[in-house]
């Protein structure tokens, strides 16, 4: 389809660009043959998990239910086509759509002509165009795609059209990639949930009064709801990992500059004090993992010299003959996390102590608050003059978490070339004392070796009411330490986990801080039922540039604590 016509930029409100945006993804979804199944609103449970199973044919459910690793396998030994693999995909990233309110634009025409490409090059050539051969991927929509939309959830920027994809879709467009969705993301790109007046909440799919985290909420609803098994999203404060752990799927954010970012659109672009980074969400551990080492072995940084000239380093030759070292945090010493969330990491800690090959070492948090005073200081070096002229732009109204991270955070300022220099140096004061810590914790140990990763929650709860999530500390915290971390779920919901016995705070409990009482007043009105069935997830974290490191202990982990690294389907 054309590019958009309905723009602020040719008259229209910031309301009618939003319906026109709408109508535009519903065509999108009314290209899909056989059509999506129809929904009304009154047959749409709370948890809506289940509804994709009862829709769509036996076919449809075993392909969508495949994670990438066995799907890729099923491609290329002509067992399933592309073609068959991309119409299962659209239909059940349709059908996500209605259940949580997660596409942007489908592409039916484009993927399927992929598709059949792929599959003729596969009968004539009688082998793979590429690692990812016929594998559907989802994509965040600020990641540049030419010749569709990219307004990173601004109305006013509806009408930018790249001429070229973005750098990390031309690597997977190589491997042999099918791309077919594109999914939402905030106002502003900065909350650590999915809204936008565009295109209104996206909402978690396992219950609808909560969300499904931000900013790459839909890609986590999409692949919560199996309407995408690998997909990309962005995180500069956890914005990969929060939508992993609310729909309980895997999320990684790798080390800065270790994966393209060219050919996005984003506010602020150029700025250099936090960085974001693109990264992986999956039903597996093993897509994680397949995603990275498939761009990396590409050589990204012939391309995009900014990022960092590393291999992929073989996971064999991590861990061959010592203990995995795990550094355990309960708790940050700002905002104590909900019990059900201390309870799932108590229990995986005490399976992990069972085992000869880990070693659990209790990790103490160092300032994490006045990591967020840097952070929350850098993100904004222009005091919010970029994001607030994209929003003016169109008039639309701002969003309750954009007014809370830019126009209501006391740290942001618009700095001077002095304080910036300030702010930057304590950014890396910080990352000195940090990685000082992390050296220490070789005193205890037989062989002088410092601990490995580090186990502690994905953030204060599960996944939030809609509009509460306003404590970043459990992800930003690595962002600005640019460590590299995972997320995984270990429970698949609140209420299983609590069993017999309640989820309580201590009685006596007073709150740390601002902070923390708002987190504690969250769990005191909703309490369990108010979070019926939310997945949860904890989070692990490597050092800067050990990512390939961090991925395996993360399978070592998950092994010894008899977890699935896979999501069930």
């Amino acid at each position: 389809m054309a590019p958009a016509a309905v723009t602020i930029a040719n008259g229209a409100t910031w309301q009618d660009v939003a319906a026109d945006r709408q109508r535009y993804r519903d065509a999108t979804i009314a290209e899909v043959h056989p059509p999506v199944p129809e929904l009304k609103s009154e047959d749409i449970p709370l948890n809506t998990t289940g509804i994709p199973k009862k829709l769509l044919t036996e076919e449809e459910i075993k392909i969508t239910g495949t994670n990438v690793e066995e799907l890729v396998e099923k491609i290329t030994s002509g067992e399933w086509t592309s073609t068959a693999v991309t119409k299962a995909f659209l239909r059940r990233a349709g059908l996500a759509q209605k259940l949580a309110n997660c596409i942007t634009e489908l592409l039916p025409k484009k993927a399927l002509e992929r598709a059949a490409e792929l599959d003729k090059y596969l009968a004539d050539s009688k082998k793979p165009i590429g690692p990812l051969h016929g594998v559907p991927i989802s994509v965040k929509e600020h990641m540049g795609f030419k010749g569709e939309d990219a307004n990173a959830g601004f109305v006013g920027w509806v009408g930018q059209v790249p001429e070229e994809d973005s750098l990390i879709l031309q690597y997977l467009w190589d491997a042999g990639a099918v791309f077919y969705a594109r999914t939402t993301q905030p106002q502003t790109l900065m909350h650590l949930e999915t809204s936008s007046n565009l295109y209104g909440a996206t909402v978690n799919p396992c219950n609808t009064t909560l969300t499904a985290g931000g900013s790459s909420g839909g890609e986590g609803a999409l692949i919560g709801l199996r309407g995408s098994i690998l997909g990309i999203g962005s995180d500069i404060g956890g914005s990969i990992r929060s939508p992993a752990a609310n729909n309980g799927v895997f999320g990684y954010k790798p080390t800065t500059l270790r994966l393209p970012g060219d050919g996005w659109t984003v506010a602020m672009h150029g700025a250099e004090s936090i960085i974001g980074t693109t990264g992986p969400l999956s039903t597996s551990l093993e897509g994680l993992r397949l995603f990275s080492k498939v761009l990396i072995d590409q050589q990204p940084w012939l391309k995009q010299p900014s990022l960092t000239a590393m291999n992929w380093k073989d996971s064999a030759e991590f861990f061959p003959d010592k203990k995995l070292r795990v550094g355990v945090m309960y708790n940050d010493d700002v905002v104590r996390p909900h019990p059900p969330i201390l309870r799932a990491l108590t229990e995986l800690v005490g399976k992990l102590k069972h085992s000869p090959d880990i070693e659990i070492v209790d990790w103490s948090p160092w300032k994490h608050d006045l990591a967020w005073s840097i952070i929350a200081s850098l993100y904004f070096a222009d005091g919010g003059a970029d994001v607030r002229a994209a929003i003016e732009l169109s008039g639309e109204p701002w969003l309750p978490l954009s007014k809370f991270i830019l126009v209501d955070n006391p740290r942001v300022k618009e700095h001077t070339i002095t304080s910036l220099w300030e702010a930057v140096s304590a950014r890396e004061e910080y990352r000195t004392k940090y990685a000082q810590l992390w050296n220490e914790t070789a005193s205890s140990s037989p062989d002088a070796r410092p601990i490995d990763v580090i186990l502690c929650p994905a953030g204060p709860g599960v996944a939030p009411k809609l509009e509460t999530s306003r404590y970043w500390g459990y992800t930003s915290q690595w962002n600005l330490l640019d460590y590299p971390a995972v997320v995984f779920p270990v429970a698949d919901k609140v209420d299983t986990l609590e069993r017999e016995k309640p989820f309580e705070y201590p009685e006596d409990y007073v709150p740390l801080g601002e902070e923390d009482k708002y987190i504690y007043d969250l769990w005191k009105k909703h309490g369990t039922e108010g979070y019926k069935d939310a997945p949860i997830s904890l989070q692990l974290v490597g050092r800067r540039n050990q990512d390939e490191q961090l991925l395996k202990a993360t399978q070592i982990l998950l092994e010894k604590a008899g977890l699935p690294a896979v999501v069930p389907s």
